[in-house]
């Protein structure tokens, strides 16, 4: 099983807070999210169905998340789970308790915080990858191996033209400036490296791009750095 297929529990009251953390994770290619908006709709969810992490409001009316999390330990259903605290106050609560939750984020929180916390307790918990592999167009690149499949036949990445790609990939539409890369390439100082990084840039289209001399993919924003599109 792969990062993506992992099935996940939201529990929270808070409707809007329900409707965007999975919109967060569907958008983020989470293909089987569920919602509970109070602790006896989280029950009946956990009686029918797999669920491999939960995500759990402590503050709601009835049975609260700790009551929650309590009952499903005492049953055998002992999943990770990452609690939402309103308050530090109530993190150092849990933490008093010794309930052994899998992690906390206090509100307000951003969505790539709660997306970041979700995703290492599921890499740390059942050992899962992320599926590694990018499409663009015809070409599909395999960040696991470094090896570029074309229609024309199979290449491989070169040390720096992988770590160019995986800075890009990982900042995908948006742009990544020149200074960023280069030190993405050159940790050791990447003073007077410009012309390098075009080279690299240069051969990396060659081996991504349908025409490299028009690139669809890797472009470049004048003046500030290169950005990686979903191409069209």
């Amino acid at each position: 099983m792969i990062l993506s297929e992992s099935r996940i529990l939201l529990v929270d009251d808070e409707k809007k807070i329900l409707e965007l953390n999975e919109k967060l994770l569907k958008d983020n290619g989470f293909t089987t999210v569920f919602t509970a908006s109070d602790g006896y709709e989280a029950e009946l969810i956990m009686e029918k169905e797999r669920v491999d992490l939960a995500v759990l409001d402590i503050m709601m009316p009835g049975v609260d998340g700790l009551s929650l999390y309590e009952s499903w330990q005492k049953k055998g259903k002992g999943i990770p789970v990452i609690f939402l605290s309103a308050r530090d106050e109530e993190a150092s609560r849990l933490r008093g308790l010794g309930l052994g939750a899998d992690d906390y984020v206090t509100k307000p929180y951003t969505p790539e915080e709660l997306l970041l916390r979700i995703k290492a307790v599921l890499r740390r918990t059942y050992h899962l990858t992320e599926n590694r592999v990018v499409e663009l167009g015809a070409v599909k690149i395999d960040l696991s191996s470094g090896i570029v499949k074309r229609p024309d036949g199979d290449v491989e990445l070169t040390a720096k033209e992988f770590l160019l790609f995986s800075k890009l990939n990982d900042n995908r539409g948006k742009i990544v400036s020149l200074n960023i890369l280069l030190d993405t390439l050159w940790e050791d100082g990447s003073y007077g490296l410009e012309n390098s990084l075009m080279v690299h840039v240069r051969r990396l289209r060659e081996k991504i791009e349908e025409d490299p001399s028009k690139p669809v993919y890797l472009q470049t924003v004048r003046g500030l750095g290169y950005r990686l599109n979903n191409g069209g």
